[in-house]
């Protein structure tokens, strides 16, 4: 059993709720592995709370947190300083505390995406093309990090008018549709990924799945739903069935946290302790399997 005393470092998630949050197993297993006394503990933050509790992680001397839903939109303005992808996406999900004690907030949603591709092999380039589905916190940072990658993006939203706003904001010359346009299946057998940032079909709505026209699903896609509570969603399962490659969140998890630890920390984690620990604790055997 870990000691804790007063030389250990802290750091945590801020959420509302928070009791299902995988980061505290992900990110002690890393501490663990790299034998530092170091502790990651979930933060309970309702978000009428969030600027006290923000005040609570000066006063109490945190290292960092990670802040999840519904938090990410809040922070921006409690920060003393953010990264220029914090001010692009208007959120934050890495607060941390620097040698002066200030707080520096930036977000690693989209580099931890694109290093999930990377795993998968995927080739990131400006010949990339994306369908993302959603408008979402989640959404902008997906689809501003395929944008400054020079990727091309269709963002696909129950309401045109509100990806076309998202990519405004972003700055971006991508295209905007809602599900029952029919270029979404034309935007879909062009794309190499298609990505679900949306929370349908999430524990315990499982039978839920977003209303993309299903015949746009094609084998050369690779379908990638950023839920992993279940494990394999029904969108997953749908492309499965049609011959499509399928990835769920865990990994985008995993290297968002892992960028998350190297800012607070100055080393990077294993990752394979730290997707070990998340599909453990997801109840799912880890031996390096898509999902």
């Amino acid at each position: 059993m870990r000691v804790i005393t007063g030389r250990t470092q802290v750091v945590g998630v801020m959420g509302y709720p928070v009791e299902h949050s995988l980061s505290p197993a992900m990110h002690n297993a890393a501490f663990e592995a790299l034998n530092m006394d170091w502790i990651y503990v979930p933060l309970l933050t309702p978000p009428e709370n969030v600027q006290e509790a923000i005040a609570g992680l000066r006063a109490m001397n945190f290292r960092g947190a990670n802040i999840t839903v519904p938090l990410k939109e809040l922070i921006p303005p409690l920060m003393d300083d953010l990264s220029e992808v914090a001010r692009q996406i208007g959120a934050v999900n890495t607060v941390c505390r620097l040698a002066d004690g200030s707080l520096y907030g930036t977000s690693t949603d989209g580099v931890g995406f694109l290093r999930s591709l990377e795993a998968e092999r995927i080739p990131l380039d400006a010949n990339l093309e994306v369908v993302v589905l959603g408008t979402g916190g989640s959404a902008r940072a997906v689809a501003n990090a395929l944008i400054q990658l020079g990727a091309r993006v269709t963002v696909v939203s129950r309401h045109r008018d509100r990806a076309a706003q998202m990519l405004w904001e972003l700055g971006a010359e991508a295209h905007a549709l809602q599900y029952n346009d029919p270029a979404v299946v034309q935007a879909m057998h062009r794309a190499r990924v298609l990505v679900n940032t949306t929370p349908l079909g999430l524990y315990p709505h499982v039978e839920e799945m977003p209303p993309i026209p299903l015949e746009g699903l094609h084998p050369d896609m690779l379908v990638y739903d950023l839920i992993y509570n279940p494990p394999v969603s029904r969108l997953l399962r749908e492309a499965q069935k049609r011959g499509c490659a399928i990835l769920n969140g865990v990994k985008m998890l995993v290297y968002q946290g892992a960028e998350s630890f190297q800012l607070w920390t100055g080393q990077y984690p294993p990752v394979d302790a730290m997707e070990q620990a998340v599909r453990k604790a997801l109840g799912m055997e880890f031996a390096g399997q898509v999902v």
